[in-house]
């Protein structure tokens, strides 16, 4: 599903030539813009495997980190609804 809009001012040679290109293929112009780009991105990809590569690496070493808070509990979000009422029991009793 396409849910972005990215726009360019190109020349109108260009534009032609797009639309022209397009035509021939029988596809719509989004259609061949598409492609083209998801081309050139798979180029660049193969070109340079090192950038995925160390990328997926640095998402690896970031997700064991992100949302963690030391504390000694690990399960402390699923009992966190019953430590609340306990707490707030409390301050009521008093």
């Amino acid at each position: 599903m396409k849910t972005e809009v990215y726009s360019w001012r190109l020349s109108s040679e260009a534009k032609m030539a797009l639309e022209d290109e397009a035509r021939r293929a029988g596809m719509t112009l989004s259609a061949l813009l598409d492609q083209v780009t998801e081309e050139w991105l798979e180029a660049r990809r193969r070109e340079a495997p090192g950038d995925v590569e160390a990328q997926a690496r640095l998402h690896a070493a970031a997700g064991r980190c992100i949302g963690m808070i030391a504390g000694g509990r690990p399960r402390r979000a699923e009992t966190a609804r019953v430590a609340i009422r306990k707490r707030l029991a409390r301050r009521h009793v008093r």
